[in-house]
């Protein structure tokens, strides 16, 4: 494998790349050139495991609602969260409120500016580390994010797995070797545009690809075979049956804090089983009983079922509806009423139930 990570095809692969980038790409972002760490930060974290797309509206109303690290550690979490949500993958919205705290408190608001003091904060990983210290202040270090690792597996024709430890070292050594002492930081916005945009997952636009003459996996007609992953985790199903409860006082929520799915979400109560399950009457209204001391309370809709999918999980919850006059909880440290749900941050899933019943717009 050395004699493909020669001196001559790394030149020509690291100069196309920088030409590509001042003339032809036209990926516009709002923290593109951006080198204010803290914003740049806030970009890694919401672009963490969520597409560009997505995450562009998350990042812009982060960045008006707090417009420096201190208006974020001045918030309180319920704010964050409620934010974030939508956006999934809870815990980097927990680990973001806590490293502003932190920047805030234990370094007197100042952003560390090298790789290895970044990589110490909370949340913050090797790739997030490199892109925030080669950005912001021109460290040498590479990014390796998945769009990298797809063009260095394509241009060099690697086979070992990107999810191995072998195969993370292979990429995470050439991709250090590759960048250039002068603008590192253009250099990994380069690469990761170039994977983002031409060297793509599918339908890669490799007729017009400027790497293609030196471009081992197309010179083979290799490019669908690559990148490589070594295992595919099994999904699992999770059934889940939610109460939605209303009563004179406002509907009944509660907070998850256990360490399972959506921590310091809030959700409508509910019960899990091992397999799916039909609930009868009777069941309904025994754990009514159980949960909130409410007997015999009409049942007015069983919903469909709704479904969200989750790291390798497959969430299936039905909602059901009940109105009731009760208004004395059983478990008051756990539960709570509210009249207005948009002041809380659910799941994805219970947004998409209050919003087929017009109860909540976002």
């Amino acid at each position: 494998m050395n004699n493909k990570f020669n001196v001559k095809t790394n030149t020509f692969f690291i100069n196309n790349l920088l030409l590509w980038h001042t003339r032809f790409n036209t990926r516009t972002m709002p923290w593109k050139n951006e080198k204010n760490p803290y914003k740049v930060w806030l970009s890694e974290i919401i672009l963490q495991q969520t597409k560009v797309e997505q995450g562009l509206s998350y990042y812009l109303k982060f960045v008006k609602q707090f417009p420096k690290i201190g208006n974020l550690a001045n918030a309180s979490e319920d704010e964050v969260l409620k934010l974030w949500q939508g956006l999934g993958y809870y815990s980097r919205a927990r680990n973001l409120h806590y490293t502003a705290k932190y920047i805030s408190t234990e370094l007197n608001g100042i952003f560390p500016n090298t790789y290895t003091e970044i990589l110490k904060l909370k949340g913050v990983g090797e790739y997030t580390a490199a892109a925030i210290s080669s950005f912001c202040f021109n460290e040498k270090k590479a990014v390796v994010d998945g769009n990298v690792k797809r063009v260095l597996s394509r241009y060099f024709l690697i086979k070992e797995a990107i999810d191995t430890t072998k195969g993370k070292k292979i990429f995470m050594d050439l991709a250090q070797q590759l960048i250039p002492n002068k603008n590192p930081g253009e250099y990994n916005q380069a690469i990761m545009d170039f994977g983002a945009t031409v060297c793509k997952p599918k339908n890669p636009l490799c007729g017009s690809c400027m790497l293609k003459e030196n471009c081992m996996a197309f010179n083979k007609n290799k490019v669908s075979q690559l990148p490589f992953k070594s295992k595919k985790i099994a999904t699992k199903n999770r059934y889940f049956y939610s109460f939605f409860i209303e009563t004179p006082k406002g509907y009944i929520i509660e907070q998850r804090e256990e360490n399972d799915i959506w921590k310091k979400l809030y959700q409508f109560p509910l019960v899990e089983f091992e397999k799916k399950k039909k609930l009868s009457n009777k069941e309904i209204n025994k754990i009514l009983a159980a949960k909130f001391d409410i007997n015999n309370e009409e049942i007015i809709e069983i919903s469909k079922e709704f479904t969200q999918k989750l790291t390798h999980q497959l969430i299936h919850i039905q909602f059901i509806s009940i109105k009731t006059t009760a208004t004395t909880l059983l478990d008051k440290e756990k539960y709570r009423y509210t009249r207005n749900l948009t002041n809380f941050a659910f799941p994805k899933i219970f947004i998409l139930y209050l919003q087929s019943k017009s109860l909540i717009l976002e």
